[in-house]
């Protein structure tokens, strides 16, 4: 790999000059830019990204903060960070708070007395809006999720709007028995929301609610899933129809349900949420709502290069509604489809959003 002296010496320029059209200065013609990029590509010259952080006072590191890293959506989340983020020419580093509100709060503190991160991604569970009040505005945060900190950035998806089309979908199935796993006792949007979701979707309906085919749980896990579809599966009125707010959810409530002999979809329906892979090849593959995951790590991190000077439209806070879809699979097909129209892959038929103003941002 070449290095900037000999770029100058071959383009007949100073290393200043070089310097300057690496980083894209106006202030050069269009010739000796031309000779200068020629001269790079022959030479194979890469610039060092460090040593142009350094410069500009920045570390080229971002601080992504999730709940729980087990968890799979979190997972591939954080891989769409990472790949994009290099794309860019920056470092993302993870941390994890289980949704302890303190732990949220101490590492928003922490980058925000001068750490070596450049900006912070954070999905919280546990802070409040009022948490952020004492942090200034220009400081460079992104929340994810749905809860909103004003001023600062957020990205998110629409979940009531995404939960009510999965219980729709069920609904235009043939089913009427429909019941959810995924309430928490604590306030969490996510769940409320969802929660909300489901109701709305069987108001539409003239479906009543009832309170017995609403399953809490502690958090979104296989067991808590499981658990959960053991005591559906109790009622003297079984569901005919399930709604998990996550996917591992909906796995462990398969397991239960193959345990006792029960089939999906023929005895019982399930859709769950956030398109992890591990839904496209179990047994039935598992309809669900796929957020749309690239899209939210792009958002977040064009705020945070916005944030940082190094593109237009930094000012100002911006809400970004990344959009949603419906895969449909296996596990929801109508009881009078045979197997054929629903194949079992990775993805079986696509759903676009309804009214969830995909990808776009609007300003508070």
């Amino acid at each position: 790999m070449g290095t900037r002296r000999e770029v100058a010496e071959a383009a007949q320029v100073s290393m200043r000059t070089v310097s300057n059209v690496v980083n894209g200065h106006p202030h050069v013609s269009d010739a000796v830019r031309e000779r200068v990029s020629r001269a790079i590509a022959e030479i194979g010259y890469r610039p060092s990204e460090l040593a142009r952080n350094l410069k500009a006072g920045r570390s080229g590191l971002i601080g992504l903060v999730l709940p729980e890293l087990d968890n799979p959506y979190f997972a591939e989340l954080t891989r769409a960070f990472v790949e994009d983020g290099a794309r860019r020419g920056l470092t993302v580093v993870i941390d994890q708070t289980d949704g302890d509100r303190e732990r949220e709060r101490f590492l928003i503190d922490r980058t925000n007395s001068g750490s070596l991160f450049d900006a912070l991604v954070i999905s919280p569970l546990g802070m409040q809006p009022d948490d952020v009040a004492s942090i200034p505005e220009d400081r460079p945060l992104v929340f994810l999720g749905e809860t909103l900190f004003p001023p600062f950035d957020h990205v998110m998806i629409d979940n009531r709007a995404a939960a009510k089309e999965a219980v729709a979908h069920l609904i235009a199935t043939g089913r009427r028995r429909i019941a959810t796993i995924g309430a928490q006792q604590q306030s969490v949007d996510t769940s409320s929301l969802r929660l909300a979701g489901y109701a709305d979707a069987l108001q539409d309906a003239g479906i009543p609610y009832d309170d017995s085919l609403v399953e809490y749980v502690e958090k979104f896990r296989r067991q808590d899933g499981a658990a959960a579809m053991a005591r559906l599966l109790a009622l003297p009125d079984r569901p005919d129809a399930v709604f998990c707010f996550a996917d591992p959810l909906a796995l462990g409530a398969l397991r239960t349900m193959s345990s006792a002999g029960i089939r999906s979809p023929e005895d019982v329906a399930l859709v769950g949420f956030d398109d992890v892979e591990d839904g496209a090849y179990s047994t039935p593959t598992l309809t669900t709502v796929s957020p749309d995951k690239l899209r939210i790590a792009s958002a977040a991190l064009d705020r945070v290069m916005a944030k940082l000077g190094r593109d237009a439209g930094g000012g100002g806070s911006i809400v970004t509604v990344a959009p949603h879809q419906l895969v449909i699979r296996e596990s929801s097909r109508p009881r009078s489809a045979s197997a054929a129209d629903c194949p079992a892959a990775p993805r079986c038929q696509s759903v676009a959003a309804k009214g969830s103003n995909p990808a776009s941002s609007a300003p508070t």
